[in-house]
């Protein structure tokens, strides 16, 4: 089973709050991990089990990969099990990483002639409570072969009722991989959408998913030369971040800033790139919509978003800094909706 298509992602739910700006140890926030997906022995503040359920379309030629990953302390950890049946019988393995104690649960349940609801579940079965003995940023990694997993986020219209009876406890699992196919499954911690992906403008781990990596970059690089030197004595992932920052090009820079999520080529639109058009904004949403009304702009790129509406991407012609929108950067380049332009 090929877990490669998910290491990236998984590598940030892997590590995530595992160290934060500023990156000191000697900060407040750092005096301590906040990890999600904490799995920890009885008695002690976090659940001692996490559960995912998913359907699988599938036969007896099905075969199903799991892959179960966390931190023990700064160490990672994980177990594999290989070549399970949708339709197999009930069964639990031992997991031992001491002094962690565990066991994982895999069964599965027909939902239809060619569905199956498969569950697995991590248990943390360790006697003491101390340290090294809990799961952390625990997530479950799914392959299916000869098969496809169904969307819990937007199912098959035959199968919502059985996607929402779905129980997923301290877990949510999503579809994976190469957007469209269905073969790779992440189960996280965090609440993700299908196809969740590593932003291609960033450089490397913040360990913070709610990063903007523009900012966090500026701010790594302003800080003090005797913050830095306790940086580089710490962790060495702390060190490689701030190595890393210190090491960025220009260029790096600019493909941060202002990058637009969500959109996709679109034509015969009646618009090019090239166009000229005259701006006529309707929502008069700010000072930009009130400033450009009338202004002649170009169509740099006509763009549909994931709910089919079209935006075109423009540059003022008469704007000093028009090179910087050709670059796409904000503040220069402006997004319109073709009923508020008009060509000329």
């Amino acid at each position: 089973m090929n877990f490669e298509p998910l290491e990236k992602i998984a590598n940030a739910v892997l590590y995530e709050g595992f160290l934060l700006y500023p990156y000191r140890k000697s900060s407040v926030k750092n005096q301590q991990r906040w990890h999600f997906g904490t799995i920890g022995p009885a008695g002690g503040p976090d659940r001692t089990m996490m559960q995912t359920e998913c359907l699988v379309e599938g036969d007896s030629r099905t075969e199903i990969g799991l892959k179960i990953r966390f931190l023990q302390g700064e160490t990672e950890r994980e177990a594999m099990f290989c070549k399970l049946s949708p339709g197999g019988a009930q069964e639990r393995r031992l997991l031992s990483f001491p002094p962690i104690v565990g066991a994982v649960e895999i069964e599965s349940a027909a939902v239809s002639e060619r569905v199956f609801r498969f569950t697995v579940r991590i248990l943390n079965l360790t006697p003491e409570n101390g340290e090294g003995c809990s799961m952390l940023s625990a997530h479950t990694l799914l392959s299916v072969r000869d098969g496809a997993f169904l969307s819990l986020l937007d199912p098959p219209d035959e199968y919502r009722a059985a996607a929402a009876a779905c129980r997923n406890i301290g877990t949510w699992p999503v579809l994976a991989g190469r957007e469209g196919e269905r073969s790779l499954m992440l189960s996280s911690p965090i609440i993700l959408y299908d196809y969740p992906q590593i932003a291609p403008e960033s450089a490397g781990d913040f360990f913070d998913g709610t990063e903007i990596d523009e900012i966090l970059t500026l701010r790594v690089l302003t800080l003090s030369d005797e913050e830095k030197q306790e940086v580089r004595e710490g962790d060495d992932r702390a060190r490689g971040i701030l190595d890393r920052t210190e090491a960025l090009p220009p260029e790096a820079f600019a493909k941060m800033h202002g990058a637009i999520r969500g959109l996709r080529k679109a034509s015969k639109l009646g618009f090019r790139e090239g166009d000229r058009v005259r701006l006529h904004p309707r929502k008069k949403a700010d000072i930009f919509d009130i400033a450009l009304d009338g202004k002649i702009a170009i169509v740099e790129s006509v763009e549909r978003d994931f709910e089919d509406r079209i935006h075109l991407a423009v540059t003022v012609e008469d704007d000093p800094g028009r090179d910087f929108g050709i670059a796409r950067q904000i503040g220069h380049r402006f997004f319109f909706g073709p009923e508020e332009v008009e060509l000329v």
